[in-house]
């Protein structure tokens, strides 16, 4: 056995860090390998340079937004390692949706997920009796101040994206072609201004976590989120004083379930770690359908692996969270992921923030969204080591 010890670096969540500290006791009791996990809030999660991170932990779990930075970074260790294929070919059928997938690059695979995770529908089956099958239900139960909304940077922008998807129309991921046409991205703002006036500004202040937490706190006049990022731990009895139920997003065109914008976590292997192939062994065994149905469920994980969501017990602990939630999942849009992407996430989540609270013509916000996009390939591939593609 060995007596090595690694870094790891999580997200601040009982769902992101539960999980990889249970995961990892095994991982010590089965190999000698100790893993000691720091976390860091949801925020940074979504912004946080990679490249600082690889310099400091041995393991990172990454969101896959970042997968076209770090490849022209260099900071990330490819894990597609000769002599374990036969383990990829299971992670890569056991997919959820896109997420195995939206991890590769340049035909390599930088992470493995760990996590599946897109925009659903979260609701309260104490005070309703079904989630709401249609766009026009959930605007009925916001004009009755009973609707939260994540609106804070980049959560009205996955906001814009799965509307767009859901109409038909969903957005552009590379430069042969705009962000969005002006007339379905001026359907898709409209539509997010006339719900953000029914809602409490706040929401223009709070992520996914924040929502929750006032949907389940004690006394909540709020019974519905019609896009929000699932969280499982709130669908488990007793997380929080009301239990959620997650269902599949409200529709707003005649496609089903389908363009929510695909979120989750991989784990990744730092490129500068001095313990590479520790770090790989573990991101295999984490990542694997008896792991990800076993003992990371178990401590709280949400899974990324299909042996989990498709299984019975794991679906009876967290109220069918899964099952429930599956065909939006496997219908989700992988966002883009070029070098230069995360930039354009943040100014373009601010541009449609500012267009709702300042009154902005759509047509104006669609457009800016446009160049915004545009100019998010050329500054950053030009100059970028090794080119992000």
């Amino acid at each position: 056995m060995s007596s090595q010890t690694l870094k790891g670096m999580t997200w601040s969540h009982p769902r992101g860090y539960d999980p990889m500290v249970a995961c990892s006791l095994l991982w010590k009791e089965k190999t000698g390998v100790t893993i000691e996990w720091d976390k860091r809030s949801l925020q940074d999660f979504e912004s946080f340079p990679v490249e600082e991170l690889a310099r400091a932990y041995d393991l990172i779990v990454i969101d896959h937004p970042h997968v076209g930075q770090i490849t022209a970074e260099r900071c990330l260790e490819p894990i597609d390692v000769a002599g374990r294929e036969v383990e990829r070919a299971a992670l890569a059928t056991g997919s959820v949706g896109q997420s195995y997938p939206s991890y590769s690059r340049q035909g390599r695979q930088w992470a493995f997920p760990i996590d599946a995770a897109t925009q659903v529908q979260a609701w309260r089956p104490d005070a309703l009796d079904a989630p709401a099958a249609r766009w026009s239900e959930v605007l009925d139960l916001a004009r009755q101040g009973r609707v939260l909304l994540p609106l804070r940077p980049p959560h009205c922008l996955m906001t814009f994206y799965t509307l767009a998807g859901n109409l038909g129309h969903p957005c552009g991921t590379d430069p042969v072609r705009d962000l969005i046409d002006v007339e379905t991205g001026s359907e898709v703002f409209e539509r997010m201004r006339e719900i953000a006036a029914l809602l409490d500004p706040a929401c223009f202040e709070m992520d996914p976590i924040a929502v929750f937490e006032r949907v389940a706190e004690a006394g909540s006049r709020f019974v519905c989120c019609p896009l929000i990022y699932g969280y499982v731990s709130y669908a488990i009895a007793g997380f929080r004083t009301y239990r959620l139920a997650f269902a599949d997003i409200p529709v707003v065109g005649s496609g089903g379930p389908v363009g929510s914008a695909l979120g989750g976590t991989g784990i990744a292997v730092s490129a500068f770690s001095k313990a590479r192939d520790a770090a790989i062994d573990f991101a295999y065994w984490i990542a694997s359908g008896d792991v990800q149905r076993g003992p990371y469920a178990a401590a709280g994980g949400q899974p990324g692996h299909a042996a989990a969501w498709e299984d019975r017990a794991v679906n009876e602990a967290a109220g069918n969270f899964y099952r429930d939630t599956r065909a939006t999942l496997e219908g989700a849009w992988v966002r883009p992921r070029h070098d230069g992407y995360m930039g354009f996430q943040q100014v373009a989540s601010d541009r449609i923030n500012s267009g709702i609270t300042s009154g902005h013509p759509a047509g104006q916000v669609v457009a800016e969204l446009n160049r915004l996009f545009r100019e998010s390939f050329p500054a950053r591939v030009s100059g970028a080591a090794g080119g992000g593609a």
